[in-house]
């Protein structure tokens, strides 16, 4: 994961490849930092450090605790940064939220259903191992996993026992037919073309984002299912 370093960026890293545009979204307000600083997981200087960023460059911030803002990260998740080393622009960074295209995805095989908010949980869950190396036919959240196996042991701790492959899984759950259906925690499947078969998952968690372990991406991390690379190849959303 990179911090964004340009105002530019953060804007476009949250745009849809598709041109047609409907609801203004506000991200957060534009900022400045003063000094090289630090950005943090938690908002606190004794948690990880995620990134150093340079003095002048800009951020999107968002309210904090006192003393701390909260700072929009490329992967669309958030760390923290002192206030005191940031200029709080009068700014607004906001996107146009593209209408979801008219889309609907073949599906087969059995259906079953749990809490929507446990299929959330999981999408939770997910993001607590962003950066955990991928590891084909790993099933290991903290040393090394894989797409599948990130989807199986995530809806493991709330209780959705799924098969091991993606192709497998993909079977599994309530058919979601419509991009603009999609909820945080519904699974996403994505075709591969060279195995002529699902070889691809991860996880829905909202505002056009997912999370999946992907070799891209050395690991566990987060991307925009509206990059048309990923829309090309997603054949199927399934619903737990």
């Amino acid at each position: 994961m990179r911090i964004l370093r340009q105002f530019t960026a953060a804007v476009l890293a949250f745009a849809l490849s598709a041109c047609a545009m409907a609801t203004k979204v506000v991200l957060g307000k534009l900022g400045q930092v003063t000094e090289p600083t630090r950005i943090y997981r938690r908002a606190s200087a004794n948690s990880q450090v995620c990134y150093r960023v340079r003095a002048f460059e800009y951020i999107v911030i968002k309210p904090a605790p006192e003393g701390w803002f909260k700072v929009l990260l490329q992967n669309g998740t958030y760390g923290y940064v002192k206030s005191d080393a940031v200029a709080k622009l009068p700014y607004e960074v906001t996107i146009n939220q593209p209408s979801s295209r008219n889309y609907e995805l073949p599906y087969r095989g059995t259906t079953r259903t749990m809490p929507s908010n446990a299929s959330a949980e999981a999408a939770e869950y997910a993001l607590k191992f962003v950066g955990t190396p991928y590891v084909w036919g790993g099933t290991d959240p903290n040393k090394g996993i894989d797409c599948s196996g990130l989807v199986q042991k995530m809806f493991g701790l709330v209780g959705e026992h799924l098969p091991r492959t993606a192709a497998e899984q993909a079977l599994v759950g309530s058919p979601v037919r419509r991009l603009e259906d999609l909820k945080p925690g519904d699974r996403l499947y994505f075709w591969d073309a060279k195995r002529g078969m699902i070889g691809h998952t991860g996880i829905y968690l909202g505002g056009g984002y997912f999370v999946h372990s992907s070799r891209g991406h050395n690991g566990v991390n987060t991307d925009y299912l509206g990059q048309r690379k990923w829309l090309n190849i997603l054949v199927a959303a399934r619903r737990s």
